[in-house]
């Protein structure tokens, strides 16, 4: 018997209760989870990430439900999951993948996962690397000692 994969991805920049909520909710629909974590470059939707991918990757690899955490390819999102072949892809509630796209683009290169949006986590504002950084901001402003 072959072990269910899924394969959830992200930024996980400025991890926070929302990732480890989202990762979580993925793990419990199979046996092995991969993440892939955004590269730096690949990163254009948003402002890029403050953490660098290496020690985003690591930090998610740390975490309890991950059992095994890449950084995407450079040039080509599709190419992991090839290597990968989940079962299920799971997504966040706010990444900005339109699921029906994603599954024509995934049958395109004959993948059979299923699609699958993970809802939001309700417990606090603070569950948005946003949100994280402005209240940051906020609260510390030019003050540099940490």
């Amino acid at each position: 018997m072959t072990a269910r994969r899924i394969v959830a991805t992200g930024t996980f920049d400025v991890l926070h209760p929302g990732h480890l909520y989202y990762l979580s909710e993925s793990k419990k629909l199979g046996d092995e989870l991969w993440v892939i974590v955004a590269r730096d470059a690949n990163v254009k939707h948003k402002p890029r990430p403050i953490i660098p991918e290496e020690q985003r990757r690591a930090m998610i690899a740390a975490l309890k439900p991950v059992d095994h955490a890449i950084l995407g390819d450079p040039t080509d999102m599709f190419r992991p999951i090839e290597e990968i072949r989940p079962d299920v892809i799971t997504i966040g509630f706010n990444q900005y993948f339109d699921e029906d796209k994603l599954r024509g683009q995934l049958a395109g290169r004959h993948l059979n996962a299923e699609v699958v949006r993970i809802g939001k986590y309700a417990d606090g504002d603070l569950a948005s690397s946003r949100l994280i950084v402005q209240r940051i901001i906020e609260a510390r402003g030019g003050d540099q000692r940490g």
